[in-house]
């Protein structure tokens, strides 16, 4: 099914959406507004974007450390995330989550996790509630490719081909796990080649290409919503700052990150659709002011709300 002009301005928005509230919150952390840490998607925007953007307000996804892109794509209200990250009680874990935590189960986001291949579980069993109920959504497994070695990550694949469970595992390599370069940590130079050991589909996609991600994502959706099993999709990304805000990235060179940032998803896509006449300079401008709007509203709300109290300490915290 090819893109409509308004689905790809749609997923233009999105973009421009996660960057602005990324560089919006790497400003609000530097001015010690932001407590705890903050791992920003900078860079990696078209992976989010071009997968959820085939999916249904229904299906589910679980995301990762670095999860503020997935939650937007998944539409997120920037208020509550915001005020989440803000420590308030307003936020959509009531402000004990942070950034790291963030949920929102109506929306089908079944979290943001601190636990590398803390995921790929949750997302197997959602996938396999979805099949257990004879409905026909699915649920997306965003992981690291730090994630691709923990043994909860191929336990989850094992166990969703077993039973042919309606779940896309999407992996987004941006070449590093923290300060360890892949080429150091795996033996494959593909993570995809590992969906062979377990008789699914594995493709690598140009993670920062929006248009060749959506692609990927629709043939592996539309798999999982016919019962036909799981896939694993490999987004090769990067990420443009460090791991987490105050990284000093002294294991990475300027010239790579350079080479990367000329490959920038919101550049290209931008410079895509202004060449095919579906953007032009003027609609451009409106999408970027009305997200700096949504954003000036969501700081104002966050700094608004209030901390919750010390007698609030234990209450909405669960353990197994």
């Amino acid at each position: 099914m090819s893109l409509t002009n308004e689905k790809m301005i749609q997923m233009y928005a999105n973009i421009v959406k996660i960057r602005m509230f990324e560089e919006r919150v790497a400003e609000l952390f530097a001015a010690g507004k932001i407590p705890g840490f903050v791992h920003l998607y900078v860079g990696e925007e078209a992976v989010a974007t071009g997968v959820c953007a085939n999916l249904r307000a229904s299906d589910y996804i679980t995301s990762t450390h670095r999860g503020h892109g997935h939650l937007i794509s998944k539409g997120g209200d920037l208020k509550l995330m915001m005020a989440e990250l803000f420590g308030k009680k307003s936020g959509y874990c009531k402000g004990k989550g942070g950034s790291m935590h963030i949920a929102d189960v109506g929306l089908g986001i079944l979290g943001a996790n601190g636990i590398v291949g803390g995921g790929p579980p949750l997302a197997a069993g959602a996938a396999l509630a979805c099949q257990y109920q004879g409905k026909d959504d699915v649920a997306v497994c965003f992981f690291g490719d730090g994630a691709s070695n923990q043994g909860t990550t191929h336990e989850a694949m094992n166990l969703a081909t077993c039973w042919k469970l309606p779940v896309v595992f999407i992996a987004e390599n941006n070449m590093y796990g923290i300060s360890s370069c892949t080429l150091n940590s795996m033996c494959v130079s593909d993570i995809a080649d590992r969906a062979a050991a377990y008789d699914m589909p594995g493709v690598v996609v140009d993670g920062n290409d929006v248009i060749a991600v959506y692609e990927a994502a629709q043939e592996a959706v539309s798999r999982a919503r016919s019962g036909s099993g799981p896939s694993l999709v490999e987004c090769k990304t990067y990420r443009h700052r460090g791991h987490f805000e105050g990284d000093p990235c002294v294991y990475r060179n300027e010239e790579e990150l350079a080479e990367w940032k000329a490959k920038d998803p919101l550049v290209r896509f931008e410079k895509k659709l202004l060449e095919m006449k579906v953007l032009t300079a003027a609609k451009v401008e409106e999408i970027r002011q009305g997200t700096q709007k949504q954003l000036k509203e969501a700081v104002d709300f966050a700094e608004k709300s209030l901390f919750p109290e010390i007698a609030e300490l234990l209450e909405d915290v669960y353990t197994a």
